[in-house]
Order: C-alpha cells, then sequence, then structure tokens
C-alpha cells in the first residue's frame, strides 16, 4: 500500500501545481519551460510507474463497504462519457468551450463510478484520491478562471467522440485482462 501512496502523492502532488500559481511559476521561470516540462514528465511518468504496482502490490482486503449496484450499472456509459471529455479536453472542441475543464470533469466521474462500483481499500485510496484531486483542482481551475479562448471546430468534436466512444469500448472489451475485473458482459 505504501508504493500505492507514494505514487499517489507523486502523480497527484505535481498534477496540483496549478492550483498553486506562485509556485509554478517560481519552477518554471528558475528552470525554464523545458526543464520545467521534462521534469514535470518524468515525475508524473514515475508516479503513474508507481500508482500501477502500488496497486498491483496491495492486497485486495479489507473491504470497506459493498459495491453500490447502480454505480456498477451505469460504469459502461460513466466510462464513454469521461472518455469523451478526456479526449475532448486538449482539443478545440465545442464540449471543451461549454464545460470548460472536460479533463477534470472526466476523471472525477471516472473516479467516483470506480469508487463507487468497488469498495475494496486499494481501491478506495486510489479512486478517492483521484475524486478528491479532480474536485480540487476544478474548484481551483475555476476561482483562477484558467480557461483558454479558441474557436471550437466541429470536426475536432467529432474526433473527440468517435475516439471517446473507441477507446472506451475497447478499455471496457479488455478491462479483465488489463485490470482483473469483468467490466461488461462482453469482455474478455
Amino acid at each position: 500500500m505504501e508504493i500505492l501512496i507514494a505514487g499517489l502523492a507523486l502523480f497527484l502532488g505535481i498534477h496540483v501545481l496549478p492550483a498553486a500559481p506562485g509556485l509554478r511559476n517560481a519552477l518554471f521561470k528558475s528552470l525554464g519551460e523545458k526543464k520545467y516540462k521534462g521534469l514535470f514528465s518524468l515525475l508524473s511518468a514515475i508516479g503513474l510507474v508507481l500508482i500501477v504496482v502500488g496497486y498491483g502490490r496491495a492486497p485486495s482486503e479489507p473491504k470497506l463497504f459493498d459495491p453500490f449496484p447502480a454505480a456498477i450499472r451505469i460504469a459502461p456509459l460513466a466510462m464513454v462519457i469521461s472518455f469523451i471529455l478526456l479526449a475532448a479536453a486538449n482539443m478545440r472542441t465545442h464540449i471543451r468551450r461549454a464545460i470548460r475543464h472536460p479533463m477534470l470533469i472526466g476523471v472525477g466521474i471516472w473516479s467516483a463510478v470506480h469508487l463507487l462500483a468497488n469498495g475494496e481499500l486499494k481501491a478506495t485510496v486510489l479512486f478517492g484520491a483521484f475524486l478528491a484531486y479532480a474536485v480540487v483542482d476544478l474548484i481551483s481551475a475555476m476561482a483562477r478562471h484558467a480557461t483558454k479562448t479558441f474557436t471550437p471546430v466541429v470536426r475536432q468534436d467529432v474526433m473527440a467522440v468517435v475516439s471517446g466512444v473507441v477507446l472506451a469500448l475497447i478499455v471496457m472489451a479488455f478491462h479483465r485482462q488489463l485490470f482483473g475485473v469483468l467490466a461488461v458482459p462482453w469482455g474478455r
């Protein structure tokens, strides 16, 4: 469990930097853009590896609560929506313009549904941490008015929806092979 927690602290800690603009700007200024982005990427990758390894090694017990049947039922649709929002987050889409922070909302949906559909301690730590991060960063981004102005392109909306749906279906189809849990009856 310690590896999982260390990975979450590193990965989410580095991603919360924009919520502390003073610290972020000081690091950006002292390191320069390339070094800042390189260090950000390296620490994110290390954190992600620690999360994956830590989650895999953490025991499945204890079970903290019974999974919510409604969360299990809505999970496939919620994941499609989440993946579409994640895809739209870095594109010039009407979705991003309307929602403003689709990545954080997508992460929030993904983590909330997985949190409620599980119940194990390690899953509660993992998905609870991502949900807390998404909420805190969303509140911070809204308070800082952290949005970029752009002109939406319908073609990019189509690309976000298609790629989000396709990726969600692939992840659901191979969820058991990837994560050890059958997500949909037609999965492997």
